[in-house]
């Protein structure tokens, strides 16, 4: 629901750094509650798309390339101008798992080593875009890896039916 609160500017409206109000291709670009702004080293921001369809990196198709260009170009541009990062000093990826399914992009300072950076879990756009643009369903179709904690209900999911 903080999702929506956040879309709808009924909360965190202050915190909003860039939006593209489009509400097919738009996205509104905020610091993740990681990152207390004082210092640009573990510089986090989050993209959240206005569309409420797309979940997660399951869901893209060549329909969203629009957004997904948009969110990487906006979204670097954005992150420059204000706080004077550019964009080859960027980690800009989605995850998968995600942690919520509203479909969000991070973008964090290239140095830091964010939860969920590492490649078991983080998937770069630039990668995305390339993907989709190859093969519309690629992610429909692809086998992708990714690392559960032993606390995630998944996990005990697989523990269960003795896929672990």
């Amino acid at each position: 629901q903080w999702i929506y609160n956040i879309l709808e500017k009924k909360s965190e409206a202050d915190r909003i750094i860039y939006e593209n109000s489009d509400p097919c291709n738009g996205f509104v670009l905020v610091p993740d509650l990681k990152w207390n702004q004082n210092q640009l080293d573990d510089l986090y921001l989050i993209a959240l798309v206005h569309r409420r369809d797309v979940k997660s990196l399951r869901d893209l198709t060549a329909e969203h390339l629009p957004l997904l260009r948009n969110i990487l170009q906006e979204g670097q541009d954005a992150i420059t101008k204000r706080f004077g990062v550019p964009a080859s000093r960027l980690r800009i990826y989605l995850h998968y798992q995600p942690s919520y399914y509203h479909l969000h992009v991070h973008f964090t300072a290239l140095g830091y080593e964010a939860p969920g950076s590492s490649v078991e879990r983080a998937h770069l756009l630039a990668d995305v875009i390339d993907n989709v643009a190859t093969d519309s369903m690629y992610y429909q179709k692809r086998a992708l890896t990714f690392a559960l904690r032993a606390d995630e209900p998944l996990f005990k999911k697989f523990q269960e039916v003795g896929r672990v």
